[in-house]
């Protein structure tokens, strides 16, 4: 996901894209202990779009 599309979304579409993220993330997490991913660089970019996420939330709450 690309910074310039989060930028447009709100405070709350934010924190729901970043809950659906962690989701995710925990999913992959979880399966990637049990057997082998199909594509393991997938979480690796999901940790970069949840701090692309959240940096972008903490740049709308200063200003």
């Amino acid at each position: 996901m690309k910074a310039k599309e989060l930028r447009n979304m709100g405070p709350d579409d934010l924190a729901k894209k970043e809950r659906d993220l962690r989701e995710d993330y925990f999913k992959l997490k979880f399966q990637h202990g049990i057997r082998r991913l199909e594509n393991p660089a997938r979480l690796a970019q999901l940790r970069r779009d949840i701090a692309r996420v959240r940096t972008i939330l903490k740049e709308q709450a200063r200003g």
